[in-house]
């Protein structure tokens, strides 16, 4: 991919922001920056127009929590054609984390993880949302 050079003017305070956000997220310059932010934005309106999209879907819960596990995997079954895989990792002897690799429209996957996170015994949950392609 060709790479194109333009020059873009700042109000002072907006210039301090960007080299704020390069310094906090280490990148090595102000272009690295700007396509983040770009990449971010379009990635956003993906999931805004219910476009198809990635992600991942972040749980956190006490394995003890009687019939927990059980209710997250009927939810998931009714959610099979969204779903890629999972992974079950424990924590310690209380806790497990699961991650669920998910694509489909974007509404569908906010649907699935909102379920999921709202069953009793999670502690933890969150969707985390990419562009598919």
């Amino acid at each position: 991919m060709q790479v194109k050079r333009f020059g873009v003017s700042l109000e002072e305070d907006l210039l301090n922001s960007l080299d704020e956000l390069v310094k906090n997220n280490r990148f090595p310059n102000r272009s690295q920056a700007i396509r983040f932010l770009i990449k971010k934005n379009l990635v956003e309106d993906k999931w805004e127009g219910n476009e198809q999209v990635a992600g991942v879907i972040v749980l956190v819960y006490d394995h003890h929590k009687r019939d927990l596990q059980n209710k997250s995997t009927d939810v998931q079954h009714n959610f099979h054609d969204l779903i890629l895989s999972v992974q079950h990792v424990h924590l310690d002897h209380n806790n497990c984390l699961e991650t669920i690799a998910v694509k489909g429209k974007a509404q569908e996957l906010t649907a699935l993880a909102n379920k999921l996170i709202a069953l009793k015994g999670i502690k933890h949950g969150k969707l985390v949302m990419s562009a598919a392609g």
